[in-house]
């Protein structure tokens, strides 16, 4: 009787860990939910400064990683503003000067828009399985949802941040937080995650809301007004001479 008991127990405890997947199986199916080969996404964006807070709305299209163009529709001061990404360059049009100016270098550090954003952070969007070493610290539980704790370690030179730590909801493998810091530890960039939906047969949160802990301010919050995944996007549409159009 003593070993059918001990039996049970060993297959029991087998079964959990068949159940608990691996780090690196976590972090695929959050790349799973969070990337698509291709989006059309409507977004309004409030930066919420010291003292005021301003929305602007914009339309981006972006297929795969490795191209992204994004035009502002309002307000009237930034209504016209375009960027465009193609792999590994950006250029940004501006209405007001009617000129085109690439950002590169230490520029990509200076924020997007005023917002809590960078322009190194919109620029790397590969999925996490291509960056960082994923480890499991433990579960907690955050909104009142189960969580895994992940640790992620960069294992490519060319990122913005070291590593970071990541809250992804247990049952439908999203994040529902993210703290970013640098090589040295110090943290650089909160991101909480929030209303989440099943959109087109993937978990995806309709609001964002990114901190930069080293700017005033009480962080830029993105809400998506409409996406679509997997759409007709017109080839001209990444190209520099649609910055003017």
């Amino acid at each position: 009787m003593k070993y059918t008991l001990l039996a049970i127990a060993m297959l029991s405890l087998a079964a959990l860990t068949q159940a608990q997947p691996t780090a690196n199986e976590i972090i695929q199916k959050v790349d799973q939910n969070l990337s698509s080969d291709n989006r059309i996404m409507e977004t309004a964006i409030t930066i919420h400064g010291r003292r005021s807070s301003r929305t602007m709305t914009a339309k981006t299209y972006a297929v795969g990683t490795q191209q992204s163009f994004t035009e502002y529709l309002s307000p009237a001061r930034d209504k016209g503003t375009k960027m465009l990404k193609l792999e590994d360059q950006l250029w940004i049009y501006s209405p007001s000067t009617d000129r085109t100016i690439q950002i590169a270098g230490h520029m990509l550090r200076q924020s997007v828009m005023g917002s809590d954003l960078s322009y190194e952070d919109m620029m790397d969007d590969r999925p996490l399985t291509e960056t960082y070493e994923a480890t499991i610290l433990g579960k907690e539980i955050l909104d009142n949802r189960e969580v895994y704790l992940i640790e992620l370690n960069a294992k490519v030179s060319n990122v913005a941040y070291h590593s970071s730590k990541m809250w992804v909801d247990a049952e439908r493998f999203i994040p529902l937080k993210q703290e970013m810091h640098a090589k040295s530890g110090q943290l650089l960039k909160r991101i909480e995650l929030r209303d989440v939906e099943k959109i087109e047969g993937r978990w995806f949160p309709r609001t964002m809301v990114y901190k930069d802990l080293l700017k005033d301010g009480e962080g830029t919050e993105y809400k998506i007004t409409d996406v679509r995944f997997n759409a007709e996007i017109p080839e001209y549409i990444f190209s520099k001479a649609a910055l003017k159009r």
